[in-house]
């Protein structure tokens, strides 16, 4: 079993966006994690390894470039956690001494 899955990962409401690593092009696209999981199902992995294969840059292949690995950036959804964080905090009005 994957150490994180597609599951999991749109679970966390997190964001990945895969990289093109040329050095020339380095496009970068978000991923739709609801449409890998329509095509790859719930358990799949959501880590590099499990995902690195998958990809190919469009913009590299048109322009006949030599094929270079993937990268992924996955961004935390800082918005929940930080509501998370603050659900429980109220303010206190007390001087201190």
């Amino acid at each position: 079993m994957p150490q994180k899955t597609l599951a999991d990962t749109l679970a966390a409401r997190e964001t990945i966006y895969v990289n093109c690593g040329h050095p020339v092009c380095c496009k970068s696209t978000k991923l739709d994690i609801q449409a890998l999981i329509d095509r790859l199902g719930r358990d799949h992995g959501s880590m590099h390894d499990d995902l690195v294969g998958l990809f190919v840059c469009s913009n590299c292949k048109a322009a006949s470039r030599d094929r270079r690995q993937v990268f992924f950036t996955c961004i935390p959804d800082y918005e929940g956690q930080q509501r998370a964080r603050n659900r429980d905090w109220k303010p206190t009005f007390e001087r201190r001494g």
